[in-house]
């Protein structure tokens, strides 16, 4: 994690963390402690990753870009990963 940074929300995060009552503390908090899973480094306009949240929160997803120019973190969206769609370690996906 880079250390000065913005966070931005794209509207379509900020409808699921509404949705989801997913609080902005606990997407900087897996933004900063989580753990990367995966990482779309062909992703434009800028690389996004997914980011798993530290152990001992609730499990949660969150998707986002990099923006290196600005140093911004632009969040793409969030969710708790579905049991039907991830192994139980949430870092995996069910084929």
């Amino acid at each position: 994690m880079p250390g000065e940074y913005k966070v931005i929300y794209r509207m379509h995060a900020v409808l699921r963390m509404g949705q989801r009552a997913v609080e902005e503390h606990e997407v900087e908090r897996t933004l900063t402690e989580g753990e990367v899973i995966e990482r779309y480094d062909n992703d434009t306009p800028y690389p996004s990753r997914l980011f798993l949240s530290p152990s001992g929160s609730r499990p949660l997803h969150v998707v986002a870009a990099w923006n290196e120019a600005d140093s911004i973190w632009i969040v793409i969206t969030v969710y708790e990963p579905s049991p039907d769609r991830w192994y139980p370690d949430n870092k995996r996906r069910r084929p």
